[in-house]
């Protein structure tokens, strides 16, 4: 690191948990971010601002007005751009020294495999259970961590699942793909602004401590947050061995 990384990085690097060692390994680390909304922005600004090396925003949708209430990675004058673009200028403005991939497109399957495969962490910060189900293939397919959050009106959630160990679940095993779950709109059904920036942040914070090997992760545990009391519950999550998605791993 340089004269001025260190200046910039000094808070992190003054941890005893992180230091030079874990610093570097955040600046050679590369993050893949599936939504660039209102659990993106929060995840994306505080990834970069911490130097993770590389960021790659995927997201096909466009700055809206309607967003802004929530999506602090936007603001008013990038109203109709692409959010992977407002995103990028937003990250960069903050940090100029990462490098910040703008990938406008809605991917699927087989795009989601090469993306996870170049990715040493994947954020899913996106707000339909079909690409969620469809990322943790992708993450179960490349032996991924994925860190997964949600929010919809006063309620948020978020947890792990490291592909790397043998003993976690993935999301399938929590949420069954042929479970009927509804998607909830933020257009339909509101959202408490600032849970997104809750969520989001501690999506970031899960993201860093995986890529610096610092502490315990959510592995195995779901955090349920009820924005209306502030109070979190917790549960435990165990492996499903007959998870159709995750079962051919090898038993921990």
């Amino acid at each position: 690191m340089n004269d001025q990384q260190l200046l910039r990085y000094s808070r992190h690097i003054l941890l005893d948990e992180v230091g030079i060692e874990g610093q570097q390994r955040w600046l050679h680390a590369r993050a893949l971010l599936i939504g660039a909304g209102g659990l993106g922005s929060p995840a994306a600004l505080y990834l970069a601002a911490a130097g993770i090396g590389r960021i790659t925003l995927v997201d096909n949708d466009e700055v809206d007005l309607t967003n802004l209430q929530r999506q602090v990675m936007h603001a008013t004058a990038r109203i109709g751009q692409p959010k992977v673009a407002s995103g990028r200028e937003a990250l960069l403005q903050i940090n100029p020294e990462i490098d910040v991939a703008a990938l406008r497109e809605r991917a699927g399957p087989a795009r989601l495999a090469e993306l996870v495969r170049e990715a040493d962490v994947v954020l899913d910060c996106s707000d339909n259970f079909a690409t969620r189900h469809a990322v943790n293939r992708a993450c179960v397919a490349a032996g991924v961590p994925l860190v997964a959050g949600a929010v919809i009106r006063f309620d948020g959630q978020l947890s792990v699942f490291d592909m790397r160990d043998p003993a976690s679940p993935c999301y399938a095993c929590l949420f069954p793909e042929d479970s009927r779950f509804e998607d909830a709109a933020c257009s339909s059904m509101g959202v408490f602004a600032p849970l997104v920036g809750v969520v989001g942040a501690m999506q970031a914070a899960e993201a860093m401590k995986l890529l610096a090997g610092i502490g315990q992760s959510l592995a195995g545990r779901l955090l349920m947050l009820d924005g209306r009391a502030m109070a979190w519950t917790e549960m435990k999550v165990a492996r499903n061995p007959c998870c159709p998605v995750c079962a051919a791993r090898a038993a921990p």
